[in-house]
């Protein structure tokens, strides 16, 4: 019996070792100046539109309106180069973009994120879209495994990229209902059948990448003038999530190779920054001088 009560001890000991440690714990962080290892973050609940940014400019609403959008933010850094982050760099630059548009006075500007935060790819287009944007440009700057490359480069969306938003658009439309249906170029596709809707689809997207692409040719052509490096002197294609927009024009712009030194140095830099920022108000106020006929 008594060996009994001795191996029950024995095994016991860790159990009450523990229930110790948990009430002196729970003791400890009630008291004033405790500590709590808990750290609370609020997210969206998901499915849930972002708030919408100010929009910033002329108080007359019939002119034109630019959604930039600096890439990756909070969680997300992006690429990286020692202390140096893409998301950092982009918001700079993005910032001054804006800055330069608005010191001329002719276009509405809003920022997809003008602090350190994550906003989820699918959210930064459709920020542009329900602010009724005319122009969507992401600001990224690029990696590549060989620190030997440098130079900005303009990416517009590739035929498949272009398919797979359309077909994305064509079913938010059957599944939802009319009054909350996807909307392309201010027509509800829920309240059209499937050949209209398919030909709607089709008439946008066709325009959308003509003027995407022009916005492209100009953003190259005005860094070449300024001297900004290119990586490509022709605009790339690709299927980003960022470029999906049906009916908004949307480039992404990569500044340079944060990986490579040189490049990284010219975006840190105010005179960099200041470069990549003229050339490319020069080519969104063109862009919308060449679509209002001027």
């Amino acid at each position: 019996m008594l060996r009994v009560v001795q191996i029950s001890l024995l095994l016991l000991a860790p159990v009450a070792l523990l229930a110790c440690v948990f009430v002196l714990n729970a003791t400890l962080a009630k008291a004033d100046g405790g500590y709590d290892y808990v750290i609370r973050m609020k997210l969206p609940a998901i499915g849930e539109p972002a708030d919408l940014p100010p929009v910033e400019g002329p108080a007359d609403a019939s002119q034109p309106l630019v959604v930039i959008d600096p890439g990756h933010g909070g969680f997300d850094p992006g690429a990286g180069n020692g202390a140096v982050r893409e998301k950092q760099v982009a918001l700079r630059i993005a910032r001054a973009i804006r800055a330069e548009l608005l010191r001329h006075g002719d276009v509405r500007v809003a920022l997809t994120r003008d602090e350190d935060r994550f906003v989820p790819l699918g959210q930064r287009p459709d920020i542009a879209r329900r602010l009724g944007a005319d122009l969507f440009l992401s600001i990224h700057a690029d990696s590549a495994e060989s620190d030997q490359a440098r130079g900005a480069s303009a990416y517009v969306l590739s035929e498949k990229g272009s398919s797979e938003a359309a077909q994305r658009f064509a079913s938010s439309a059957r599944e939802t209902g009319k009054s909350e249906g996807a909307r392309v170029n201010g027509i509800v596709l829920a309240d059209t059948g499937d050949q209209v809707r398919s030909i709607l689809l089709d008439l946008s997207q066709r325009g959308t990448q003509e003027d995407s692409a022009q916005l492209a040719d100009l953003l190259i052509e005005e860094l070449g003038d300024a001297g900004v490096r290119l990586h490509r002197s022709r605009a790339q294609t690709a299927a980003l999530a960022v470029l999906k927009a049906p009916d908004i024009p949307s480039v992404l712009f990569e500044t340079g190779y944060i990986n490579n030194a040189q490049d990284a140095a010219f975006l840190q830099s105010a005179k960099g920054r200041s470069d990549v920022a003229d050339a490319a108000a020069r080519a969104i106020r063109r862009f919308f001088a060449r679509k209002s006929g001027l």
